[in-house]
């Protein structure tokens, strides 16, 4: 399996961010980390090992990429207008910078996108934002409700980045919706330690998402299931070779 490391000057975020790829064939895949985690977090708890068979065989190529969630969503000491507008501008980064790079990289076929606890929140927001740009979603363990990082504070900018919010006021007969559809998605978490909030925000999410006839497949794990490594690896064992059925 073939692995390299790119370093991107991203003009929306004014600093470098580190991308790695796994693989150089098959199904494209943008990879959102864990919180605060960076390009390597996939490697480094064994995501890669669990994928390294697919990746190996050219069924699939994995890009992982680095967060400003310390800067964001996890900046304690910071102003939330600052805070919620260094989020859209890591949306900026991966919308308009990320993306083309792959293209460029990989090929033009819509990448899918995958992410595990903060990194299941990036990817939402990309794909709900952008479904044009996404061929598939895998979230595990997010949570969908942004003002919940910021104590229930809102203003537009963070709006645009709460799928919960923006889904629910989206009108039934809204474009976007059969994009969607077109597509294929998996939101997954556990109901076990530490999946409580992850859990409430999926069931509300569940619930904006049929009344809005949008077609994703919503999946609640056992109450032994935490919010930990051991269960994300299981679960993408489980549900990457969906999506590239999908894809077949």
């Amino acid at each position: 399996m073939e692995r390299k490391e790119y370093v991107l000057y991203s003009s929306n975020l004014e600093k470098d961010m580190r991308v790695i790829r796994y693989g150089t064939k098959g199904v494209t895949f943008l990879g959102f980390p864990t919180q605060c985690a960076n390009a390597g977090n996939y490697e480094d708890f064994g995501v890669i090992r669990t994928l390294q068979p697919l990746l190996e065989e050219g069924r699939m190529q994995l890009f992982t990429v680095d967060t400003v969630d310390s800067e964001s969503w996890y900046c304690t000491d910071g102003i939330n207008t600052w805070r919620s507008a260094r989020q859209e501008s890591y949306y900026r980064f991966i919308i308009d910078e990320l993306i083309p790079f792959m293209a460029d990289t990989a090929g033009r076929d819509r990448p899918a996108v995958i992410g595990i606890d903060m990194g299941a929140t990036h990817a939402a927001i990309v794909f709900f934002r952008r479904p044009e740009l996404f061929s598939a979603l895998l979230a595990l363990s997010g949570i969908y409700d942004s003002s919940y990082y910021y104590h229930g504070w809102m203003d537009s900018t963070l709006y645009d980045n709460s799928v919960e919010c923006f889904l629910n006021n989206m009108p039934e007969d809204h474009p976007w919706i059969r994009s969607y559809n077109n597509s294929h998605m998996i939101l997954c978490c556990g109901q076990g330690p530490w999946e409580d909030e992850c859990a409430r925000s999926l069931r509300n999410l569940e619930k904006i998402l049929h009344r809005k006839r949008i077609n994703a497949n919503v999946d609640f794990w056992g109450s032994d299931v935490s919010h930990d490594w051991v269960w994300w690896r299981h679960q993408i064992e489980y549900f990457i070779p969906a999506l590239l059925r999908h894809h077949t």
